[in-house]
């Protein structure tokens, strides 16, 4: 794996935090998404200020947690299948992709009371996961009778240029305004201007604090 150089994160870090002000997002809050990096890239992210980190894979996840020296908010923020969830219960914070009830019954089953996002399908490619918007607020009340923590709705924007992804991200902030939610996780290295501008309380950056990943 690439290696980590913590100084050089901190730097970037700092980069981030500048777009975001320019752009008006100075209470954005910065999920490092750690995806393929060493444990060292937790460690390094929690260091230069960034204290949420965003896992993709559930065994990688685990596995560095274990070895971490800091204390992160752990963020699961890939596609997740139900069988994943008992490994990850107990060291996930904020499971931001929960797109189905049948996998909320899991959560509140593995994680009672964990704090949620709903996955919405903002870009209509099927390998990005998410309920469609119109069932997001029946979702969001299904939920909530499971006693979870809904804090607001996650989406993954479409593939291009940062502005092709306005229109999605429009849509989810009026769709986490209609159900009086407080998080909107949305944006990512290359359009998070975009991001910002539309409305996102949450920001997943993982090229422009670690560089490009080895796979």
């Amino acid at each position: 794996m690439t290696g980590i150089d913590p100084e050089r994160v901190a730097d970037r870090a700092h980069a981030v935090r500048s777009r975001l002000d320019r752009a008006g997002g100075q209470d954005v809050k910065i999920v490092a998404v750690t995806k393929t990096f060493p444990a060292a890239a937790i460690d390094a992210a929690v260091a230069a200020g960034i204290a949420d980190v965003g896992e993709n894979y559930a065994q990688e996840c685990v596995a560095k947690l274990a070895e971490v020296n800091s204390e992160p908010t752990v963020h699961f923020i890939g596609r997740l299948q139900r069988n994943k969830v008992r490994h990850l219960a107990g060291v996930v914070d904020v499971w931001q992709t929960v797109d189905r009830i049948e996998l909320g019954r899991e959560i509140a089953k593995r994680s009672p009371r964990a704090i949620v996002m709903v996955q919405v399908d903002i870009s209509g490619e099927d390998t990005k996961g998410g309920c469609t918007p119109g069932d997001t607020e029946g979702l969001v009340a299904q939920l909530l009778d499971l006693e979870l923590e809904v804090c607001g709705l996650m989406g993954v924007a479409l593939l291009g240029e940062p502005e092709q992804a306005r229109p999605g991200f429009t849509l989810l902030r009026s769709l986490v305004d209609r159900l009086g939610l407080e998080e909107c996780s949305m944006g990512m290295t290359a359009d998070l201007e975009v991001a910002v501008g539309e409305g996102a309380t949450i920001v997943r950056i993982g090229r422009d604090l670690f560089g490009e990943r080895s796979r």
